[in-house]
């Protein structure tokens, strides 16, 4: 068998700083927890990741589809699932027969649950999803109080919470005041906490910025993972991942000399080039080209030169103490992914999910 190579490119992920930030989740809200693990746990390996939040007593996990509910039942963890968006019917008899939670946001779906759950001889359990300003999915208000009597007749289900989805707590708060307001008094209405076991609004803004006393649950998902939506809190959480590679190559390139694709950017002076096995086909994002974007190597922030190609990007190391094999931090605690996020012209959720297969996640 040959030695194998250490990969280019490694994601390493501290899971007692996941732990922190759920502890931080737990302190502010007051109430119990919806871990969110979509998109791989926006990155992080979603395996593993729930396995370490399935030991600390967490009430669901929140996923985006079935398949993201089979991979973690799959995966021997028992905490419950909960299904954030839509089913189609072809889904709907796994769903039954794995006990997973579904959101329901229509009466033909209600019974058509209904229907599979009372073939298999059981109930499944489900909650209302409420559409106070998201438009994506769930119940119209006005349409509540004749749905929820003909969803809590139907024999194969038990509604046993309601939840609705902020789409805005980041940026409007006047609008999400309002919107807090509103459904707490829409649950208030359809029967409260002695009809709804759980009552969920609040992303990880929404539990960061707001009073979450109408819920008992709240649903974070980008502050597990260290990055707070809201400026004022980051200095509560730690930062679980960080991005990073090696510098494969140093070369000297006289004045005049392009960089990269497109020869957008031409030195001005004899200049030292580092080359680092990253690009925009491990997730580091392409639109950084050209954007000011920096690296950190051996304590030093560099800056990127030229653009960023599928495998590779240059710095420049011009007077820097820099060596082939060197470790680069392409995010981290020392460059936070909202700020290269910012510099991309995207945000953090979109840098986190991107970071493709190829780099290695390593769970500390």
């Amino acid at each position: 068998m040959p030695t194998l190579s250490p990969p280019r490119a490694w994601a390493e992920i501290e899971l007692d700083a996941l732990r922190h930030n759920l502890g931080v989740a737990r302190e502010i809200s007051g109430c119990r927890v919806m871990a969110v693990v979509k998109a791989g746990a926006y990155g992080h390996g979603l395996e593993e990741i729930a396995r370490a939040l399935a030991a600390e007593d967490i009430a669901f996990f929140g996923v985006a589809n079935v398949g993201e509910a089979r991979r973690i039942t799959d995966a021997g963890v028992t905490t419950r699932i909960y299904l954030l968006g839509a089913t189609w019917e072809a889904e709907r008899v796994e769903v039954v027969e794995r006990g997973w939670t579904p959101c329901l946001s229509t009466l033909d779906e209600a019974r058509h649950f209904s229907d599979l759950a009372t073939a298999a001889g059981t109930v499944l359990k489900c909650h209302l999803a409420i559409d106070t300003g998201m438009g994506r999915g769930g119940f119209v208000p006005d349409e509540l109080p004749a749905a929820l009597p003909q969803l809590e007749a139907l024999p194969g289900i038990e509604i046993e919470g309601a939840g609705s989805h902020l789409p805005s707590a980041d940026e409007d708060e006047a609008f999400t005041r309002d919107q807090f307001a509103r459904f707490s008094e829409i649950v208030r209405r359809l029967g409260g906490r002695d009809r709804f076991e759980w009552i969920h609004l609040s992303n990880s803004a929404g539990l960061l910025g707001y009073d979450n006393s109408p819920c008992n649950l709240v649903r974070p998902g980008l502050m597990l993972y260290g990055i707070s939506p809201l400026p004022g809190d980051q200095d509560r959480l730690r930062n679980v991942m960080s991005l990073k590679s090696r510098v494969t190559l140093i070369r000297e390139l006289p004045a005049g000399h392009g960089v990269s694709y497109g020869r957008e950017f031409i030195t001005e002076c004899p200049t030292t080039v580092a080359t680092i096995g990253i690009g925009y086909g491990d997730g580091y994002p392409r639109s950084l080209s050209g954007k000011g974007a920096e690296v950190v190597i051996r304590g030093r922030r560099l800056p990127l030169i030229g653009r960023v190609t599928m495998d590779q990007i240059m710095v420049d190391a011009t007077g820097a103490e820099v060596s082939v094999g060197d470790e680069v931090e392409l995010f981290g605690p020392n460059l936070r992914v909202d700020e290269l996020a910012r510099k991309a012209g995207t945000i953090a959720w979109e840098i986190l999910t991107g970071i493709t297969p190829r780099v290695t996640r390593m769970h500390r």
